[in-house]
């Protein structure tokens, strides 16, 4: 955990340029407005990212007259989120937290309402993705602001020569830069043949099959894009349903073209994999790519990030979104308000993507047209449409739209590429569906 200890003198010395567009509610113009803050942000991976959202944070500070403490916490060995757990527990520890796609429904009895901040974010910066507002609402109320830092998009990220000598498409002309997309024939039967044509050349789809976060996004992705949960909204079992069978039918047909080790595979795994020229296409956000740009120069002139091939039920790309949380024992919610609101200023947003080469993605409909995403390379354009700026696809996370404290459980088990598995490897459809079944109802009893 990185840790910058911000005083008052070096507020009084940075600058206090403020964006013309700052949210006019007065969150910390109260008696209360001086005093600390203490802020706990993820350790972006991408190097000088750190930088910009300190600062933004020095920026707002020495406007404030708030004296803050600014730790990075990494992700690495599940440090963050062991810090979210033990703050709960002892009810003290950081004013703002940086939480992942589920722990804001997890911790909602313990964070500050911000329906007041969230309305006027959308005011400025248009409306909230479905997916976003799934996680970031509990008992009929905002518990944490969708954060810009860290939110992403699993989609495909082809090789470009492979993809067309190997499979007969040209993912740039499918996915043009800077034009809309021209995808009516990008299917999952069309996937399923280039999958096919990729394997027999011998680069196979770089899709993996384990329990971590990448294997299970695009799991939950490819089922819903058949309509197929696990357990509804109204928290029906529907595991046995047409559309699941369906679902896991297709994925296991599939899963015979992905690498015969995928349900060993973790996070890394498909990045090495594309990296090392094994793979015509992995689903991941441009992390494999921005490491390809630095270790595999070559490789990287041959990526391109595109979107989801639809399925019965139209298009799904896997999304994970981050939000930035007030505990509500903070003793400073006004300063914290106050501080979130700046880090959501389009401006603030802006440098936050470029800090991050355009991997991380704003959840405002308003922010998913910035030149960042357009003017990177090489090859130039190759980030341009998985901002989805012309929401073509739904974002979706994965277990959805089953109620959160249930589709959490799905998740972070990797029920879905569990059943894949069992059923890739001999076991019939009925059985597997009624493995799926008793676990997910042991989830609804706990």
């Amino acid at each position: 955990m990185q840790r910058k200890v911000l005083t008052r003198r070096r507020f009084v010395t940075a600058s206090t340029a403020v964006s013309a567009t700052m949210l006019t509610q007065p969150f910390v113009r109260t008696a209360h407005a001086a005093g600390k803050l203490s802020v706990g942000f993820w350790d972006h991976w991408v190097p000088g990212a750190n930088d910009v959202s300190r600062a933004l944070v020095e920026e707002w500070a020495a406007k404030e007259k708030v004296d803050v403490q600014l730790d990075y916490i990494t992700s690495q060995g599940e440090k963050l989120r062991l810090t979210i757990a033990a703050e709960s527990q002892a009810r003290s520890g950081h004013d703002v937290l940086l939480m992942g796609s589920w722990w804001p429904h997890a911790y909602a009895n313990q964070l500050e309402p911000v329906d007041d901040l969230v309305a006027e974010l959308i005011k400025l910066n248009g409306s909230i993705d479905d997916s976003v507002t799934y996680l970031g609402r509990a008992q009929n109320r905002w518990v944490a602001v969708p954060a810009t830092t860290g939110s992403q998009i699993k989609g495909p990220c082809s090789r470009i020569d492979l993809m067309k000598q190997h499979a007969g498409i040209d993912v740039q002309e499918m996915y043009p830069p800077d034009a809309p997309p021209k995808a009516e024939n990008w299917t999952l039967e069309t996937f399923f043949k280039a999958a096919e044509d990729c394997h027999k050349a011998g680069y196979p789809f770089g899709i993996g099959l384990g329990t971590t976060a990448d294997s299970v996004d695009t799991a939950g992705a490819i089922f819903r894009s058949f309509g197929a949960a696990l357990v509804d909204a109204n928290e029906n079992v529907t595991v046995k349903s047409d559309a699941v069978r369906q679902a896991l039918d297709f994925y296991k047909r599939l899963a015979q073209f992905f690498p015969p080790d995928a349900p060993s595979w973790d996070d890394a795994s498909n990045n090495k994999w594309l990296l090392a020229g094994r793979g015509a296409l992995i689903m991941n956000p441009p992390s494999a790519w921005a490491v390809a740009k630095r270790d595999a120069p070559k490789i990287a002139e041959q990526l391109w990030t595109h979107g989801m091939p639809a399925g019965p039920k139209g298009r799904f790309a896997p999304f994970t979104p981050n939000y930035w949380a007030i505990w509500n024992f903070s003793k400073n919610k006004s300063a914290a308000k106050s501080l979130l609101a700046h880090l959501s200023q389009p401006s603030a947003i802006e440098k936050l993507v470029v800090a991050s080469g355009g991997y991380d993605v704003p959840s405002f409909s308003n922010m998913k047209t910035l030149k960042v995403w357009a003017n990177e390379g090489p090859p130039k354009g190759t980030l341009y449409h998985y901002p989805n700026p012309y929401n073509h696809q739904v974002l979706s996370v994965a277990a959805a739209p089953s109620p959160p404290k249930i589709a959490q459980q799905i998740y972070a088990q990797g029920i879905m590429t569990k059943m894949t598995v069992r059923h890739l490897q001999g076991e019939p459809m009925e059985a597997t569906l009624g493995w799926a079944e008793r676990e997910v109802e042991g989830f609804m009893r706990s």
